[in-house]
């Protein structure tokens, strides 16, 4: 999740934001800024020589869906469909396989019923160890499903925290942010005390984000590279601790973006190829 990314699907967003409230969003997008801002966030992708693949398949005014991260996880033998425990995004992957299929990246494996699993709650820790939270869009089905469709790739399981409920979700990769193979940023009073441990053992560092600017997004980080991160402006004191830590921190402006649907840089991409 830190090597060069060279490919990687996105989802413009659309005009008609009728259903924002039933999605759970904080406030109704404004459609030419939150159109701007996606562009400019493009742009700094393309900057770091990495492939823009657009999706393009019917999402029905789910706003939501550009937050493409959620509906699947890729792998080497190609792409695992995911099946998001929000029930109002269940579509998003079946939507995805199409822009997968004309992107030409294979369908490996798909879940099904009961299992539930959203990408926010998977993290790659190395090509072999994919880390996964358990919590109100990800449930222990799905660890079963993913085992079985990754095999040789030991699935390690974390019980995520309650927080503020299942009204405002916490992803796994709302606490963790991979920068480097021994760099992470994290929000150290709601990750996991296993998870930790791993990460200590593993002699992952630790750049901690402040309390004071973890509910605006500071944790979330998208790695454009080993140690090269992009990241939502206005978290000024993650941003010096990252920096602190040798790490080249670009920015981008996300009100509209981000911070209305609660969704950050890594939530807004689907990396398909790295290296």
């Amino acid at each position: 999740m830190t090597a060069p990314l060279r490919r990687v699907l996105v989802r413009r967003p659309g005009e008609d934001f009728l259903h924002w409230r039933e999605y759970g969003w904080r406030a109704e997008p404004n459609s030419k800024r939150i159109a701007a801002e996606h562009d400019a966030f493009c742009e700094a992708l393309a900057a770091e020589g990495a492939e823009v693949v657009f999706a393009e398949s019917a999402v029905d005014g789910n706003p939501d869906a550009i937050y493409v991260y959620d509906p699947a996880l890729v792998a080497n033998a190609g792409a695992i469909l995911l099946r998001p425990g929000k029930r109002e995004r269940r579509g998003e992957a079946q939507a995805m396989a199409a822009d997968l299929a004309a992107a030409g990246v294979p369908i490996a494996f798909e879940l099904t019923e009961p299992a539930c699993a959203e990408g926010g709650d998977t993290m790659w820790l190395d090509e072999e160890t994919l880390l996964v939270g358990l919590g109100y869009r990800t449930n222990e089905a799905a660890i079963v499903q993913l085992s079985a469709a990754l095999p040789g790739v030991h699935v390690i399981a974390f019980d995520l925290p309650h927080h503020h409920g299942p009204g405002e979700v916490l992803h796994l990769l709302s606490l963790i942010s991979p920068l480097d193979r021994d760099l992470a940023l994290v929000y150290l009073p709601l990750l996991p005390v296993r998870l930790v441990e791993l990460l200590r053992d593993r002699a992952v560092e630790l750049v901690e984000v402040p309390d004071e600017e973890f509910e605006s997004m500071g944790c979330n980080v998208l790695a454009l590279g080993p140690r090269v991160g992009l990241a939502l402006a206005g978290n000024p004191e993650t941003r010096r601790r990252m920096e602190t830590a040798g790490v080249d921190v670009r920015v981008f402006q996300g009100e509209e973006l981000v911070r209305k649907g609660d969704g950050g840089p890594t939530c807004l991409t689907r990396p398909l190829l790295r290296g």
